[in-house]
Order: C-alpha cells, then structure tokens, then sequence
C-alpha cells in the first residue's frame, strides 16, 4: 500500500463555473475536498462561506478543514486517525464574471483578494496553491499568434478584467518559495462547457433574436477556447506536480531528453492521423518493394501510442525550449513551481465558426431546414463596426441603459487569438480529452435541460 499523503484540497470559488468541475473531478478520484465560497449551490462536500477579501475569513476555512479532516475514517470500518495537516492545497478559481457594471469589483476580488489568500495560506503552512488565471493577461488587443508563456504583460491592458487577473498573476508567481509555499498559474481561453453561464447565455439571446446572421470582420482570425472539464483537469496536473524543486536534479532527464522530439498534433476533434515517414508510411505501387517494406508498412499501421516520440525537432533560438531560451530563462520553464501555463483545446478555430457550430446545435432541424442558424450572412467590415458601436456607446450613455453593441465587443471578435501550450504539454502533462464539437454539444445539452428547451 502507498505510504504517500494525498492532498486535501480546498477549492475557493468552488460554487462557480470552473471551481465546480474542479471539485467534481476531485470527487472522482476519491480526494478530500471543500469549498470556500460566498453562496453556496452544492450541498455534497464541505462548505465555508466568508469573503475572499478577508484574509481571517480565509484562514479560518482553511482551519476549519484541517478540523473536519481530523476526524475522517481511514480504513471504513472502526480506526480514526487525527490527521492535523490540514488544507494541503488551495485551488484559487474566485473571479467576479467579464462585464461587470463597477470595474473596481476586478481589483477588490482579483488582487486584494488573491493577496488575501497568499497571506493566508503562508499564515496556515498550505504547501500548495493553484490559481486560475486567464489567457487574457498578455492581450491588449493586438493580434495574438501563437503565443508562449514568455510574453511580458502589456504596457496597456485590453480592459479592467484583464489587468486586475494580471497582477492577480503576478502576485501568485511572485509568492512561490514564500513561507514554503509553492504556486502556479493557469491561463485558460474562452472557457466553455456544462455549466456555463455566461458565453452561452449569451449565445442563446442572439439565436433568440434572431441575429444569428450578422458577422463583425473578415472570420479570417483563429481563437482558442478551454472546455471546462479539460481546465479541471489540468488543475489536477498542476497541483499533483507542484513540488519543491530538487537542488541534485533539477529537471528529469527525461523531459529534457523528450524536447528533441515533436509533440503529436492535438486530436481530441479530428482523431489522430499518422504523419508518413521513411519509417512508417504506406508503401504505394512499386515495382521492386524496400528490403524492409513489411516492417515500414507494419510502423504504419500499428496502434498509436501518445506516449511514444514521433520525429525530431529542430529548434531555433528563438524557440522556448532551445538551449538558449533555457539558459536565458529567469526561472526554470520545465519545473511547475513559480510558473504560468496557457491551457486551451490546442485547437484554434475561426471566432464565428465556433459561434455558429453553438447555434446549429440550438436550431432544430425542420422540414425546410435550420431556419435562425442557416441565414445568409451580414458581414459588417471591422472599422465600420467600431464606427456604429462608438455610436451605439453614445445613444446608451444618453438614455441611461447599457450598450450591447460596443467597440470592446468589436475589437475582441475580430482579433486573432491563439496560444502555445506546448509548456503545459510538455511540463504537466496535459492533453485537451475533450474536442471542441463534443465539448459545444455537452454544453447544449446542458443548457437546453437547465432551461427546459429539451
């Protein structure tokens, strides 16, 4: 039997979106967990409500879970044993919800919040503290390509949200080695998924209204979303790594040997495909075969194995895990302590595509077809959609009422958007489980059963 302590998590925001799944997927595995939170909606784990701004309420939670976990049952029959260890890990998923009347509400929850929770958990001996980031923290509304974790944050952010999750961030890394405490931050993209209340929502007013049709931009830019369950998942990875690092062998050998080697291509939507090789590959027509044919042909057709390299590759400097980009690293990228990873289904599509994949699976099927989701499309080009949402900012401002047109919303659906997450591949081990198609379709389904459109 392992003698090894399994952590006892206490996930903060766990009655939200993100923290809910986090804590479904500890259940899962048969973790101990609670949630600290302001409202609760689950009534399956323990529950602390209090105020995340409040660095005693935090603390007491966290010693109210050492107390509950003092006295649980360790073999199911008749021995107790009083484990005093209390919260092992904090997952730190609080956030108010993007497009919030008063910003200040950003910088009240996302940094003297998170603060909070640092002085708490240095205050309480937590060993581990896993925060929820956003990919939004290196945008300022200027094409993102490709992006990896060694963009600075911008000079000047996109919005309020965006800022405060950055020094939220920053706070976070800065904290690692404090007290003990180690820390990691996860970058999530456009999360979506069962549960969501807010992009779908959304989503549901326009095929309501009927404006399924209109299109701002050109569609030619990529966007990366996160499906919820695999943004659980890699917190799992994330705070199952996050150990102390080790002064005699500072990286595995075998991560580092497996840099020379290509990651296969994401496949959780298209299913893996074998790239040909001169070792693997479908011989063709030929008049006289290779004197290894049938074993070129067999690598061919074997099964896949995930965990097996593919080919070589050849980096450059300007690559992040070249020799020089690691040397020149301030931190070590191929730890998990004290690091950030973008976490996204590595499958960037075009922005209204996906939109469109969601209200096709909203339209029923009729007789003359998908009458909302099918429409011929209004392309409005972007600088004239900056043009009326100036204006529709205007015409709000003077009546009193919120915009629902507005640049922001113009800007952001017509920028290109998408992530490396090589890092998190590489160095949690994360892989996307669930594609983009079954990911939008468990959300529907979610939604049309919570709103009785079944």
């Amino acid at each position: 039997m392992s003698t090894q302590q399994k952590d006892v998590y206490l996930v903060i925001g766990g009655s939200g979106f993100v923290g809910r799944h986090i804590v479904d997927h500890l259940l899962a595995r048969g973790d101990v967990v609670s949630v600290f939170d302001i409202v609760q909606r689950h009534h399956d784990v323990p529950f602390y409500a209090g105020d995340i701004t409040d660095e005693q309420q935090v603390l007491n939670a966290i010693r109210k879970v050492s107390m509950f976990v003092g006295c649980i049952r360790l073999d199911g029959v008749n021995n107790r044993s009083c484990l005093q260890s209390g919260a092992t890990c904090i997952i730190h998923t609080a956030s108010p919800p993007h497009g919030a009347k008063d910003p200040s509400i950003y910088h009240k929850v996302n940094v003297d919040g998170t603060r909070a929770v640092i002085d708490a958990a240095v205050a309480a001996g937590v060993p581990k503290l896993v925060y929820t980031s956003s990919a939004g923290v290196a945008f300022d509304g200027s094409d993102v390509i490709n992006l990896d974790e060694r963009a600075p944050y911008p000079e000047k952010p996109f919005d309020a949200y965006n800022d405060s999750k950055a020094k939220g961030e920053a706070l976070i890394l800065e904290a690692n080695g404090k007290g003990g405490l180690l820390t990691v931050a996860l970058r999530p993209a456009g999360i979506f998924g069962p549960g969501d209340r807010q992009m779908m929502v959304g989503l549901y007013q326009a095929y309501q209204r009927g404006q399924t049709h209109f299109q701002v931009g050109n569609n030619n830019n990529l966007f990366d979303y996160t499906y919820v369950g695999n943004l659980a998942q890699a917190h799992l990875l994330a705070a199952d790594k996050l150990v102390p690092p080790s002064d005699t062998k500072p990286v595995d050998p075998e991560l580092r040997s497996s840099l020379g080697y290509a990651l296969p291509s994401v496949s959780a939507t298209t299913g893996f495909r074998r790239v040909p090789t001169c070792l693997a590959r479908p011989l063709g027509p030929y008049v006289t075969p290779p004197p290894n044919a049938s074993a070129i042909e067999a690598a061919f057709n074997a099964p896949h194995d995930p965990h097996e390299p593919t080919h070589p590759v050849r980096r450059s400097r300007f690559d992040q895990f070249s020799e020089n980009s690691l040397e020149l690293a301030s931190s070590n990228p191929l730890q998990v302590a004290g690091q950030a990873f973008f976490i996204t289904n590595g499958e960037p599509v075009y922005f209204w595509d996906f939109m469109r994949v969601v209200w096709l699976a909203l339209d029923p099927p009729t007789e003359e077809g998908r009458k909302r989701a099918q429409r011929a499309r209004w392309v409005i080009p972007r600088m004239f959609g900056m043009v009326l949402g100036f204006l529709a900012e205007c015409w709000a401002g003077l009546i009193g009422k919120e915009a629902g047109f507005t640049r922001y919303r113009v800007g952001y659906s017509c920028a290109t958007r998408y992530h490396n997450i090589e890092k998190a591949r590489r160095v949690l081990g994360y892989e996307p489980q669930v594609g983009l198609e079954e990911g939008v379709s468990k959300m529907v389904e979610w939604f049309k059963a919570e709103n009785g459109l079944a």
